[in-house]
């Protein structure tokens, strides 16, 4: 039995020998696997470049492998989530801030851009990019209660009237800004209460005047040989006046709803200026006026509606004969441009001041209501859609006591 501790140590350690062995093999393999991880990890490597199999650690291989493909398809679905919610934000015609809790812009997207002129935003704060108290202080409201905010404000420097409406992100601490632009919406909203506005200032003169004239009439001058005719003639005048402001209105919607069929044809400039000059000459002459047309060389012929060009051209010589003066002139001239013909009507009269020029073809716009005398105010505008309705533009130049000229252009 002597032998038999000796070979019980001799086995044990031959045991010893092989655990330590296979141990140090096993940490090895560990060791390698890591570092592989480890190199995927840093480099972003696709899970298909994990080995396939480690002796000895199959399981563990093939459970990291199946965890890591996991997680690489939530990845790939959150990019995929990400990158269109990107692009919805980037295609936003409203504006959209995106800041952290301190206040820094992560993301704007371009509309936001545009309307704060703020192309370089990220990174800098909410503060310096909105510059303007009632947003800012709306959005400070938010950040500080936790709720929405809601708030309407006037750029007035850039004629912008924009609605805030911020958004508070509780995981972040951040907030979300929302900005839709109502400049177009205010604006119409002016435009209406303008025109029921100016309706109502122009129906009221023709209809006070009626009013009088009848109770003269009823009060005796019906009998009176002398009064009577001339009274008579008063009432038709006022009717004409507003027969024909409801023309020019009826007019001026159909065109701009578009249910006016302009007939194109092949028309030639100067013989359309030649015409209507000659259907306005006597009422130039009668105001004591001279009436001309300048010839400037051979022009190419332009496609539009012949009818409606000269309807355009006798209210803009209409125009020039009521703001000018006895003796003064008015001259038609057409001349060549590359693509387009440009019409322009000029005369010596009392012109138009600076600030009114943009707002001439606005309906029943009057530069100086005390000078205008008669007119609806709808010739401008009715002409400017015209002139659209063809491809052209219209626009006036003018220095106030040195006359005016108004230019449009239609596409040969």
């Amino acid at each position: 039995m002597d032998w038999l501790f000796p070979f019980l140590a001799g086995l044990f350690a031959v045991a010893s020998a092989v655990l330590a062995w296979r141990y140090a093999v096993l940490r090895r393999r560990l060791k390698a696997y890591f570092l592989t991880l480890r190199r995927l990890t840093e480099e972003k490597q696709p899970v298909a470049a994990l080995p396939e199999d480690f002796s000895g650690l199959e399981d563990l291989s093939n459970a990291v492998k199946n965890l890591a493909k996991a997680q690489a398809a939530r990845a790939e679905s959150l990019e995929a989530e990400r990158t269109r919610l990107a692009a919805v934000l980037e295609q936003m015609t409203d504006g959209v801030i995106i800041a952290d809790r301190s206040g820094r812009i992560q993301f704007i997207n371009p509309t936001a851009q545009k309307l704060f002129d703020a192309p370089n935003a990220s990174g800098r704060s909410v503060i310096e990019v909105l510059r303007h108290h009632q947003l800012v202080e709306t959005w400070q409201r938010c950040q500080q209660s936790g709720q929405l905010q809601e708030e309407s404000a006037e750029l007035t420097r850039r004629r912008l009237f924009l609605q805030l409406v911020v958004l508070p992100d509780h995981q972040t601490g951040g907030s979300i800004l929302l900005f839709h632009d109502l400049t177009r919406v205010r604006r119409l909203e002016v435009v209406r209460r303008d025109f029921i506005s100016n309706v109502s200032h122009e129906l009221r003169t023709p209809l006070a005047s009626l009013k009088a004239l009848t109770e003269t009439l009823r009060d005796g001058a019906l009998e009176d040989p002398q009064a009577a005719p001339r009274f008579l003639a008063r009432i038709e005048t006022e009717v004409d006046a507003l027969t024909q402001m409801a023309q020019e209105l009826l007019d001026l919607s159909r065109i701009e709803s578009g249910q006016v069929a302009l007939q194109f044809d092949q028309v030639d400039p100067l013989h359309l200026l030649e015409t209507s000059a000659e259907r306005m000459r006597a009422q130039a002459e009668r105001a004591g006026l001279t009436l001309s047309v300048v010839e400037t060389g051979a022009l190419p012929q332009v496609r539009a509606d012949r009818g409606r060009l000269e309807q355009v051209l006798v209210n803009l010589i209409h125009n020039a004969i009521k703001f000018t003066p006895p003796g003064g002139t008015i001259t038609l001239s057409a001349t060549a441009e590359p693509g387009k013909v440009r019409f322009s009507v000029s005369d010596t009269g009392v012109g138009i001041a600076e600030e009114d020029l943009d707002r001439i073809f606005e309906r029943f716009f009057k530069s100086d209501r005390a000078r205008a005398g008669g007119g609806t105010g709808l010739g401008l505008s009715i002409s400017r859609h015209i002139v659209e309705a063809h491809g052209g533009r219209i626009w006036a130049e003018s220095v106030e006591g040195h006359g005016s000229t108004f230019h449009f252009t239609i596409p040969v």
